[in-house]
């Protein structure tokens, strides 16, 4: 049974999500004192399975302290708030989260948030090394190192994106149908239509372009695709 840490100061919604994790074979543990100096090690001592991380914590920001828990801990964070604002999302994701919830949310979404993070941390990491790029696959993550820097740049991939590049590492160098890439998106029930395919390597490119490797799909007219 997995074990679950909740941060969450706001005393109704800590025992809603009590209730819904006790209910749903989960084991809940709430943190109640969020005082700075007592928090990042009650967390860390905590032997939890994943946190769920409010944003905005009473004397520090959920962000800030999300950082701080990747320093020494590399257990998987939702991160659940009740900000809509894209800089709160992007820098959650830059500092390690993974994934993001804004409330008012579904418990059953919820639910099937942390059990797609669960199965993912569960499962053993693939690690690939393209260029100066660490891709894991079991996380959906690029992280890369700039130069003359200690803090790695990381970004996010969507399913369908993970999808693809998987497919094109796995034959990379090789030109690659976009049949291909459709038929691998369907036997992982990802239904998606040629457009949509254009729209996901469009994004997959801008993606890479951001960690500056923006020339590694290249399209090859009439045929597909080459990860080169």
């Amino acid at each position: 049974m997995h074990r679950i840490l909740i941060i969450e100061d706001d005393v109704a919604m800590r025992q809603a999500l009590t209730n819904l994790l006790s209910s749903s074979d989960y084991t809940p543990v709430a943190i109640e004192e969020f005082s700075r100096e007592k928090l990042l090690s009650a967390i860390l001592s905590s032997e939890t399975d994943l946190i769920l991380l409010d944003l905005n914590l009473p004397e520090q920001n959920g962000v800030q302290l999300l950082k701080q828990i990747r320093q020494t801990s590399q257990t998987p964070v939702i991160m659940v708030t009740s900000s809509n604002s894209e800089i709160d999302e992007v820098l959650s994701m830059e500092y390690g989260a993974d994934d993001y919830v804004t409330k008012p949310y579904s418990p059953n979404v919820l639910l099937l948030r942390i059990a797609a993070v669960l199965r993912r941390s569960d499962t053993p990491s693939r690690m690939i090394k393209f260029r100066d790029l660490n891709i894991n696959m079991a996380r959906g993550t690029i992280e890369q190192k700039p130069n003359g820097s200690t803090k790695p740049k990381r970004i996010l991939l969507t399913k369908n994106e993970m999808i693809i590049l998987g497919h094109l590492l796995d034959h990379q160098g090789e030109i690659v149908a976009r049949d291909a890439l459709m038929t691998d998106l369907w036997n992982n029930q990802e239904y998606i239509n040629d457009n949509a395919l254009t729209v996901n390597i469009s994004r997959l490119r801008a993606k890479l372009e951001s960690l500056g490797a923006g020339d590694a799909i290249e399209t090859r007219k009439g045929l597909g695709y080459i990860l080169a």
